[in-house]
């Protein structure tokens, strides 16, 4: 399980059906009392003067579990 910040900058359903890239192998890491095992790989920047987060994600074809390069 990975648990992250993200819902300031994504709904749930918009993450539906997409593929995210993230480390999974992490030791686990107590958040809000649950363990979570990875990370969540985003890019963050300057929007409209705040912050904005981006997550890297891969087109639709590539399947979960390709490795990067």
């Amino acid at each position: 399980m990975i648990l992250s910040s993200i819902h300031e900058y994504y709904e749930p359903k918009e993450l539906v059906g997409k593929t995210c890239i993230a480390i999974t192998n992490l030791p686990p890491r107590p958040m809000m009392g649950i363990a979570s095992c990875g990370m969540l790989i985003s890019a963050v920047h300057e929007e409209d003067g705040r912050e904005g987060l981006n997550l890297l994600m891969v087109d639709n074809h590539i399947p979960a579990g390709a490795k990067l390069y």
